[in-house]
């Protein structure tokens, strides 16, 4: 069974737009400019990871509440020539400073949802720039070109962008220099309005000049650090200095004839991978698309799978993850036996993390065959909500993630990794890669990944509308949002099982966004998807 690229079907009048195609190249992310970032750097001479990194370094310009180098960074990197798989995990630790007991001592028992407290080390550039260095072919100056462009001279900020920024006005205005820098006149950038980021332009020019030492062991690194310390923070220029990315074996497990990969922890990817090792058991692919069969063992697979997440994952070098018998079949049919097709079962653990989450991810494949999967993020819209003065950097809430339960294996500890959402993917068939792929949305990642994974393989869709297909958010204990497109009879089926359906369309989108890229082998033909919930674009040549 291959992908398919057949017609849209008239059933599927959620999906409008075809799927791109190229020959030598493709690129996607969520914003034009920076999809157009990234074919800019194959056509000069750049490899996949090249175009991740000028597109996602783009993307913290022309979608700052998305993404940043304040935030962190994970990648899936494929090397063609020697059919290897590469997994980085750029993501920040806690400051040395941090430990339960100063927040229990302060009477703080659960981390706050924003603010200088929630901040970790800012992992992102760090991972961009060793990516570059170690499996690229241009040099991170060169890369941050476009971004440094669009910051200077301005861009038009594009409209879901726009209506995704105006949601957290609120958390600007909180912040004199967060207001300063990212509104006008005390407002959110319109649709269609030019925005530049002159104080972010200089910092990319200072890291291009003088590359991530600047940021980590210089001026850079120092002022975040200041600004830490003046705001009652815990950062100091030690957790920079000290701060380095980690390259791991991905994880995999097979879904019907495929192979997916996802990385290993602090990260959620073992979530995804078990709840398709939990699906695999059922014939999903005739259930129906989106039936009420369909979704509810969607559903209950999630809340298996989210229970342990919200149980093991954390940072491995301070904890054992149980990855073998998370991922066993033995436990996935234990798992299995739990489901009732006719009852919804309570969340066996609520989740401790914010539902809402803002995240970029971009894919590449090249004319070799290389390709990236690169995701990053500040964690929630404009993260902690604090942005360095003179410095345009917005620093992330990803603090946010720890417990502060002491008992808790994912408690927060000094230069610890918090439990991470952001989650790259990737496709193999026959040991051979497939396709790079990534849905967005904090918790939502998992389960847009088996959603989407399973309207290819189980419902074979072609790409663009396995992207595109109306999807659900299951939220905590029976609470599912069900996107419209989803029929109102399978709500009512839902609700009869004894789901909690939320069916109103909802002004900011809430079942993510995601970009794939497709390698057809038998043709040497790419095949490229963009969401229809995004400003994006996927480009082939």
């Amino acid at each position: 069974m291959e992908f398919s690229y057949n017609q849209k079907r008239e059933s599927n009048s959620f999906a409008q737009r075809s799927v791109a195609m190229g020959r030598r190249g493709m690129v996607a992310s969520s914003q034009q400019l920076a999809t157009l970032a990234g074919y800019r750097a194959l056509s000069r001479g750049g490899n996949a990871v090249d175009a991740c990194i000028a597109m996602v370094s783009t993307l913290s310009v022309v979608e700052p509440h998305s993404v940043g180098i304040g935030g962190d960074a994970f990648a899936l990197i494929y090397r063609a020539a020697e059919n290897r798989i590469i997994g980085m995990n750029a993501s920040g630790r806690a400051p040395y400073d941090a430990t339960t007991a100063w927040f229990h001592g302060r009477g703080i028992n659960t981390m706050p949802e924003r603010g200088i407290l929630t901040v970790t080390v800012p992992g992102a550039l760090h991972g961009w720039a060793q990516a570059a260095e170690r499996y690229g072919n241009l040099d991170l100056a060169h890369l941050l070109e476009d971004a440094i462009a669009y910051a200077e001279n301005g861009f038009p900020v594009t409209e879901v962008i726009a209506g995704e920024w105006k949601d957290v006005e609120n958390v600007l205005l909180s912040h004199e220099a967060s207001s300063k820098t990212y509104l006008i006149d005390g407002k959110a950038p319109r649709p269609g309005q030019v925005f530049q980021n002159k104080d972010l332009a200089q910092t990319y020019r200072k890291i291009a000049q003088g590359g991530i030492e600047v940021f980590y062991r210089g001026e850079i690194g120092k002022a975040i650090a200041d600004f830490s310390q003046k705001n009652y923070g815990l950062l100091s220029f030690k957790d920079f200095e000290t701060h380095t990315t980690t390259w791991v074996e991905p994880l995999s497990t097979d879904y019907r004839d495929y192979t997916i990969y996802e990385l290993p922890p602090n990260g959620q990817g073992v979530t995804a991978l078990q709840m398709l090792n939990i699906m695999k058991g059922f014939d999903i692919g005739n259930l129906g698309h989106n039936s009420p069969e369909h979704l509810h063992c969607l559903i209950e697979a999630k809340k298996i799978a989210f229970r342990d997440r919200d149980f093991f994952v954390t940072d491995p070098e301070f904890e054992t993850v149980p990855i073998d018998n998370l991922l066993s079949k033995d436990y996935a049919e234990a798992c299995r036996q739990n489901i009732d097709p006719n009852q919804a079962m309570g969340a066996p653990v609520s989740p401790s993390h914010p539902r809402g989450s803002d995240t970029v991810f971009v894919a590449a494949v090249d004319e070799n065959r290389n390709a990236a999967s690169f995701i990053s993020s500040i964690y929630q819209a404009f993260g902690s909500g604090m942005v360095v003065d003179g410095t345009g950097i917005v620093l992330q809430n990803r603090g946010k993630s720890f417990s502060l339960d002491p008992n808790h294996p994912n408690r927060l500890e000094p230069h610890k990794r918090p439990m991470h959402t952001i989650i790259p993917g990737m496709v193999f068939k026959d040991g051979d890669f497939l396709m790079s792929f990534g849905v967005m949305g904090g918790d939502m990642q998992p389960q847009g990944h088996v959603q989407f994974l399973c309207n290819l393989i189980d419902f074979k869709m072609n790409l663009q509308e396995a992207v595109d297909a109306p999807r659900i958010r299951h939220m905590q204990d029976k609470e599912v949002y069900l996107e419209e497109g989803i029929s109102r009879g399978t709500g009512v089926a839902l609700q009869e099982k004894g789901h909690y359906v939320t069916q109103v369309a909802q002004s900011v989108n809430q079942v993510g966004g995601g970009q794939a890229i497709y390698l057809d082998r038998s043709q040497n033909v790419l095949l490229g998807a963009s969401d229809r919930r995004k400003d994006g674009l996927a480009l082939g040549y």
